[in-house]
């Protein structure tokens, strides 16, 4: 039962105060800071959109991940160009012709395959970093009776190069969705050959660059393998990157990539290089590989650095260490 408020008398009160002029005003800018306040924290889909019709020439495919903004473009040549990054910082991660599966259009990646002429035995290989596949896929379908790894972090990286490059398990084919340093410190096996491409943008993710981590890498190399790591010179610490790879293995042999540079990296005896060249020709003869071993070898070269750099290493316990790798893994907004 509801009951009616008395009215006053002319002489019970003074008259009734107005509200303020710019009462109004106020409670309407504060709904509307509200209302945006909770479109900004609304939860994102990060399911795959559509490229929109005429937003971008040749845009294929566009995904918003956890650890990355994806685009996927079909470029006038036909060739695919895989993309990460914001709007402004985008960066091309791979280039595919999706017609051949042999084809290495990026330089840097046929230098890669210097660890083909370099590890003593070819049954086993890992790539930390599968992209686009095609150096993992080079190599697989080159000598198909490898037993090769692809570890990537990004599920829908892995995805987009399976749906539109078939770069799939298969025989002697896997694909590990997981850290590539997680992974190593989880797998007891071991590799004739680890190669390492697991940039983000211009950077390698702080944790795949540091001292322990090539140990890391090191242990898990069978007697004469080899380790080829590709570094980009001009946007992040070269030396210190030669200096903590340095750290982890006795020899570094250095490759021309084009922009980049090739790392090859092993332990033990110091390997011959007559040796080398002939092991080279055998397996160029063996396997016929599209960009011949012995012409990759005239890639080596001594780039200049500065010999008294010190190596980078963990400033992480082990439990800070795991706990910032995730967090550092997921894209920055």
């Amino acid at each position: 039962m509801s009951r009616r408020r008395a009215r006053p008398t002319a002489t019970a009160a003074a008259p009734p105060s107005r509200l303020p002029k710019w009462l109004p005003f106020a409670v309407s800018l504060v709904a509307l800071v509200a209302v945006g306040v909770a479109f900004l924290a609304w939860p994102r889909s990060t399911a795959i959109r559509p490229a929109a019709t005429g937003t971008e020439p040749g845009l294929v495919e566009k995904v918003e991940s956890l650890y990355n903004d994806i685009y996927l473009y079909r470029q006038v040549n036909g060739y695919f160009r895989l993309s990460f990054g914001a709007e402004r910082l985008r960066y091309t991660e791979s280039i595919v012709n999706s017609d051949d599966e042999l084809e290495l259009p990026v330089y840097y990646t046929q230098s890669m395959t210097a660890g083909l002429a370099y590890a003593d035995k070819l049954d086993s290989a890992a790539i930390i970093g599968l992209g686009g596949g095609r150096t993992a896929w080079y190599i697989h379908k080159s000598v198909p009776e490898i037993q090769f790894t692809g570890v990537e972090l990004d599920p829908d990286v892995a995805r987009i190069a399976a749906d539109y490059f078939e770069v799939r398990p298969e025989a002697n084919f896997d694909v590990e969705i997981r850290d590539g340093r997680v992974h190593l410190a989880r797998t007891d096996e071991t590799f004739d050959l680890i190669l390492i491409d697991a940039y983000r943008g211009p950077f390698v993710p702080f944790h795949l660059l540091t001292t322990e981590f090539y140990e890391l890498v090191a242990e898990h190399l069978r007697p004469g393998g080899v380790a080829v790591q590709n570094v980009e010179p001009t946007t992040m610490l070269f030396d210190s990157a030669v200096a903590t790879i340095r750290a982890a293995f006795d020899h570094l042999v250095f490759f021309r990539g084009e922009g980049n540079i090739v790392i090859l990296a092993y332990n033990g005896a110091e390997k011959d290089e007559a040796a080398i060249k002939r092991l080279a020709a055998e397996r160029q003869a063996k396997y016929g590989f599209r960009y011949d071993l012995t012409e990759i070898l005239d890639r080596r070269f001594m780039p200049q650095r500065n010999e008294e750099t010190e190596p980078l290493t963990d400033d992480f316990a082990p439990v800070e260490y795991l706990k910032a790798v995730e967090r550092h893994n997921r894209k920055q907004t």
